[in-house]
């Protein structure tokens, strides 16, 4: 009768421990990333009084006799179920949605602790914290190669206060652009100015000795003003009379010439230019002929007299967009006056960016293309310019911030063939670091995704560049990653360090440590440690909080049910006393 009080006495220590396992659910039904935990009973060890007995012939076999001893708490198992995800307004503030834990530090990196209760901030050192003052475990960005190493080993996570980062001088400039392949265009700048002697000018006629590449500049890819495409062939191009004379000279194209004025020949800007001065030349009149800056061929009466010009197609072969573009020459021109032809021009287009230097001052580049060869796929010349008193590659003066000669080929798809120019040697004069290498990426060699050349209007649909003016820090946001993403006041953000989790074989072997956090046991397994979202671990949702797990409707419940439990147990021991108290009264 004794062993039903006893009985009695562990069913109630045990709905006892029960019950402070469920008061502290309660308590903490509030706790951001609070788990609640169970109690689970056992059955004490039973007294046998007979065992059991296998069946012997005709005699069935008999079950054992036991009697139990109670009952007692085997265990308090920790659920690490999902919490509801709160959202809030600090952007510091973390959650984890599915497994994992975020690693924190009460001595500086020596032993880590965990937790699912994400409420970090910054102290007055920069370090992120939690409530108790533990410092996020992490990775911090590599000063040198400006990356975040998530296989380094983890440290502290510290933002310093104040923080600033330093100028990015550029390095490679990345262009995308079309340019028009077609026979029309909506881009153009005027045919290269030469003067009488045949040398490029600038607009105000000063000679611009830099450049040889415009004296080339083939007349086969040049355009009228309406931007119509001239696409001279071989044999085509104007038939001349000077001062009523009975036979008209034909001046022709030739894809090969080489604009010498004896064959009557040209390819160029220049030989056309020399081919109309000795057509005059062969009647005796000496012109001046030469190629304004507004693209227009003008002839100057330089004679004393007036002069008759004749300008028609060429028979048999005609282009009347080239030879109408001629016309307006037709007629007098009256001693020191002089005629123009309508505007010749070139397909032309052009990019600019600016770039950094050392120092983190800005700088324009601008990259001009014109079009200069139509045979197989297209070819356009481009120059780089930047603003004085910047310099390219040690050129000298006057023209140090113009680099010419560049030249991009384009196959018959489209696709760009090559280039010859793939960087740029900048030099500001500011004070800043000289021969500032830079890159210029126009797409890879056969491919589409640089520069092409499609018969659609010349558009420009990326460019960019790699450097950035020094800037202090603005704000901080955490990606799902855990990356810390710092702006900056000259508008660049980059990662400035990442919060580390860890996983663990058995989320249940970790034993509380109070205050949110768990310390690793035995029976828990090592930390597998790794960034969020990867290998198991769950990803990171930035100005939010997990709630505590604790359903508080069942744990009202389970207060029910472990009260009637305990009520229970304790009538076993009264009803027991009432036995006993029998047994003492048989004697009287």
């Amino acid at each position: 009768m004794l062993k039903s009080l006893f009985s009695g006495v562990s069913g109630l220590q045990s709905h006892q421990i029960a019950m402070d396992v469920e008061s502290n659910n309660i308590a903490n039904v509030n706790t951001i990333g609070f788990k609640y935990s169970r109690a689970n009973f056992s059955d004490l060890l039973a007294q046998t009084n007979q065992i059991s007995t296998a069946p012997q012939g005709s005699l069935g076999g008999k079950n054992a006799v036991q009697v139990g001893l109670g009952a007692t708490v085997a265990s308090v198992t920790r659920l690490h179920s999902q919490g509801s995800i709160q959202n809030t307004d600090k952007n510091t503030d973390l959650a984890i949605q599915g497994d994992g834990f975020f690693i924190i530090s009460p001595d500086g990196g020596n032993t880590y602790k965990y937790t699912r209760s994400g409420d970090f901030k910054f102290d007055a050192n920069g370090n992120l914290v939690d409530n108790n003052g533990f410092i996020s475990q992490g990775w911090l960005r590599d000063e040198v190669t400006g990356l975040v190493d998530s296989t380094a080993p983890i440290q502290n996570i510290v933002i310093a206060p104040g923080l600033t980062t330093p100028a990015n001088s550029s390095t490679e400039v990345v262009l995308k652009s079309n340019l028009n392949a077609g026979s029309t265009i909506t881009e153009s700048q005027p045919a290269y100015a030469l003067n009488a002697a045949g040398a490029f000018v600038d607009a105000n006629g000063n000679i611009v000795p830099f450049d040889i590449r415009p004296l080339a500049e083939d007349m086969g890819v040049l355009f009228n003003a309406s931007g119509e495409a001239f696409n001279l062939k071989d044999g085509q191009g104007i038939s001349i009379s000077v001062d009523g004379g009975a036979t008209f000279t034909d001046i022709v194209y030739a894809a090969a010439g080489d604009g010498v004025a004896d064959d009557q020949t040209f390819q160029t800007v220049n030989g056309l230019r020399e081919e109309l001065v000795a057509a005059y030349a062969a009647v005796g009149i000496i012109v001046d002929v030469t190629v304004g800056a507004d693209g227009k061929f003008n002839i100057s009466n330089t004679t004393g007299a007036a002069i008759t010009t004749q300008i028609v197609d060429i028979a048999g072969n005609p282009n009347l967009k080239f030879a109408d573009n001629f016309t307006t020459l037709n007629g007098t021109t009256q001693p020191a006056a002089n005629k123009s032809s309508q505007a010749i021009n070139a397909a032309t287009h052009a990019s600019s960016i600016d770039v950094y230097d050392s120092l983190g001052s800005k700088h324009t580049v601008r990259i001009e293309f014109r079009k200069t060869g139509n045979t197989n796929g297209s070819e356009w010349s481009y120059t780089v310019t930047v603003p004085k008193p910047g310099s390219l590659n040690n050129a000298a003066a006057p023209n140090e911030n113009i680099l010419t000669g560049g030249n991009a080929q384009f196959t018959d798809t489209g696709a760009l063939a090559g280039f010859n120019i793939p960087s740029i040697d900048f030099t500001a004069n500011n004070g800043s670091a000289p021969n500032q290498n830079i890159t210029l990426d126009f797409g890879t060699i056969n491919g589409f995704d640089g520069l092409t050349s499609f018969d659609n209007p010349s558009a420009t649909s990326g460019i960019s560049q790699d450097g950035f003016p020094g800037g202090d820090l603005l704000g901080i946001r955490i990606d799902q990653s855990g990356t810390l993403v710092g702006s900056f006041t000259n508008g660049r953000s980059f990662g400035l360090a990442q919060v580390s989790m860890a996983k663990f074989t058995n989320n249940e072997g970790l034993t509380a440590d109070g205050g949110n956090v768990y310390i690793q046991s035995a029976n828990s397994g090592d930390p597998i440690i790794g960034t969020a979202a990867t290998a198991g671990r769950g990803f990171i949702q930035s100005a939010a909080l997990e709630a505590s797990n604790v359903d508080l409707s069942r744990s009202l419940t389970q207060l029910i049910i472990i009260q009637r439990g305990y009520q229970a147990n304790g009538k076993t021991i009264t009803t027991s006393d009432q036995l006993l108290n029998t047994l003492i009264n048989l004697k009287n």
